[in-house]
């Protein structure tokens, strides 16, 4: 998710959530195109977009063009609205998180960023895992990072509560060693695969061995630690994240888990006042919405079975 770096004043003005939805919406003029769909239309695995977090993203907002493009899919798309328990998890299959926010930073983007899950509910998450649920676990930029951190680690994740500054136009290729070659970059067939994903900028992290890395950044690429989001001046902290993963993916017990560092890779926005396109629907982009395909058709089994299937 990209915003329009200002400063002082003007800055703390637009960190009020009022501002930013007026700055990125969903692109009412998008329609998403399956040409092979995974599934018959409706009969696909239940897919859950979280928005009881106070997520940035769902799937009446921005995410509606992501969860158009699942329902042409086959994939049966709707919000979960509440904690996470083993009581609400049972209602899904596939349960997708982007951008949750504690509740201090719902309208304020500044440190200190508290996590936007209870104890209780990484446990339930963990478990629900474990046990064969499929999670796609999305935190952008600072302040999402910091409100995800505990949800990340139990799965292995270590995120980087900052702003990262990745290849020129946000372009991860294979041919540059960014993307990497997975089942999900391979897809079902040579049509299905993936050359180049576009992201808009967003953070990186670190993970444990069992983690397949996606996306990476490399030489030259760093994050920032600003105190407040998109406030950055020259003491603001940065770090080299030569080698640190955009996205990256592991089997986690009988379950399976996604995680991306940015989230307007899977949307379809228009964003500021000149409406430009932003996500799947921009121009870089074109590859964007196989990639989407092919991760949910990953986390389902559609790709790489488990040897049980």
């Amino acid at each position: 998710m990209r915003i329009r770096i200002v400063s002082g004043f003007s800055a703390a003005l637009l960190m009020s959530a009022g501002l930013l939805q007026a700055q990125q919406k969903s692109d009412s003029q998008f329609v998403a195109k399956v040409g092979d769909p995974a599934f018959a239309k409706g009969q696909g695995p239940v897919v859950s977009i979280d928005e009881a977090h106070h997520n940035y993203h769902t799937a009446e907002g921005r995410y509606k063009g992501f969860a158009e493009l699942l329902r042409k899919d086959g994939f049966r798309v709707g919000s979960s609205s509440g904690p996470f328990s083993a009581e609400q998890l049972k209602k899904t299959e596939i349960l997708v998180i982007a951008n949750a926010l504690h509740e201090k930073n719902a309208r304020v983007w500044t440190l200190p960023t508290p996590s936007a899950f209870t104890d209780e509910e990484v446990q339930a998450v963990k478990k629900w895992v474990r046990g064969g649920g499929k999670l796609l676990l999305i935190a952008d930029h600072m302040p999402f990072p910091g409100a995800a951190e505990k949800l990340g680690k139990a799965f292995g994740y270590e995120f980087g509560n900052g702003y990262a500054s990745g290849p020129k136009s946000g372009i991860f290729r294979k041919a540059d060693g960014l993307l990497k070659k997975h089942a999900i970059t391979v897809g079902r067939k040579p049509e299905e695969a993936i050359d180049s994903v576009r992201t808009f900028t967003g953070q990186a992290f670190k993970a444990v061995d069992a983690v397949k890395p996606l996306m990476v950044f490399g030489e030259g690429h760093f994050m920032r630690y600003p105190k407040t989001a998109n406030q950055f001046d020259g003491k603001t902290p940065r770090v080299d994240v030569n080698g640190w993963m955009h996205a990256g993916v592991r089997k986690f017990g009988k379950g399976r888990i996604a995680v991306f560092g940015e989230a307007a890779m899977f949307t379809a926005q228009t964003s500021g006042e000149t409406r430009r396109p932003m996500g799947i629907n921009a121009p870089g982009a074109e590859q964007n919405q196989q990639f989407c395909l092919n991760v949910l058709r990953w986390l389902s089994g559609k790709l790489e079975p488990d040897e049980s299937r």
